[in-house]
């Protein structure tokens, strides 16, 4: 079905490679504006062309997402050039193949995995207010289901650092997050939904080295196309079946049950606590 999003705005992170492009790509379609928001600006640029042969406008803001100043003037940015803004899609994020901090002390998964998502929406929720009805849509995955819980006792991995299960400790956080971001908007008009794409073959997690890469390689041939796993950010973002609909996890366009994790409020509002206070 061809949902109409002319006259919509449309802000998209980790824009320029994967699922990200392809929803963007797809939206640009259906006539919304967009805004892409991506680390790379030669990438950047290259995904904006891709999303202006559809014929719509497109606006870059590029900004390294796992570093909140960087979140901070990207979300000025979008205010900047965005009068309104209907649709957010928080989908920047990365498997770290080594533990790594970031220049502000943050562990680097957590910090691009949640802690963007959690200050770029906060920076623009107040202009998703104002042009409600509006939606956010947060790229969670599966992968959740390897995190018997949030790590608050560790938050820099500091104990433990295995790839594949600090990526699902993040997705567990994208989950809980929009549980709480979902109860707080609340009679605003704007929704909040999380998703998992699929397992998608693209450059995601293919430099990485040992189990991770190799996994990715095998698996490769076997997995969804971009385009397949934009499908359910595309139904998220525009569809009407998603209208009213908020604090819910989908996959394959579909709602579905996160694991018993995903759904602990204490949890869930605990994080919020946390992120509030590692993000100030």
């Amino acid at each position: 079905m061809a949902w109409d999003l002319k006259g919509k705005t449309v802000v998209v992170t980790g824009a320029t490679n994967g699922i990200g492009k392809a929803a963007a790509v797809e939206l640009g379609r259906r006539g919304a504006r967009l805004v892409l928001v991506g680390r790379d600006r030669r990438r950047c640029a290259d995904a904006a062309d891709a999303v202006r042969a559809t014929g719509v406008s497109v606006d870059t803001v590029v900004a390294d997402l796992s570093l909140m100043s960087e979140t901070r003037r990207a979300a000025a940015e979008v205010l900047a050039l965005c009068p309104r803004l209907d649709v957010l899609v928080n989908n920047a994020g990365a498997i770290m193949p080594e533990r790594r901090m970031t220049a502000e002390g943050h562990e680097a998964t957590l910090a691009l995995n949640h802690l963007s998502y959690f200050l770029f929406t906060k920076l623009l929720t107040e202009r998703l207010k104002a042009s409600a009805p509006a939606r956010v849509v947060v790229v969670a995955s599966d992968a959740h289901r390897s995190a018997a819980g949030f790590p608050f006792d560790d938050l820099k991995a500091e104990k433990r650092f295995v790839p594949m299960l600090r990526y699902g400790e993040t997705k567990l956080a994208n989950i809980l997050f929009t549980r709480a971001l979902a109860k707080r908007l609340a009679g605003s008009g704007v929704t909040a939904n999380a998703l998992h794409p699929g397992v998608v073959a693209t450059g995601f997690g293919a430099d990485s080295k040992g189990i991770v890469g190799l996994f990715v390689r095998l698996a490769r041939p076997f997995l969804l196309t971009a385009e397949q796993g934009a499908e359910t950010i595309v139904h998220l973002a525009a569809s009407p079946e998603a209208e009213g609909v908020s604090g819910r996890y989908f996959a394959k366009s579909r709602e579905k049950a996160p694991r018993p994790p995903a759904l602990d409020d204490a949890a869930a509002e605990r994080l919020w606590a946390l992120s509030e206070e590692l993000t100030a």
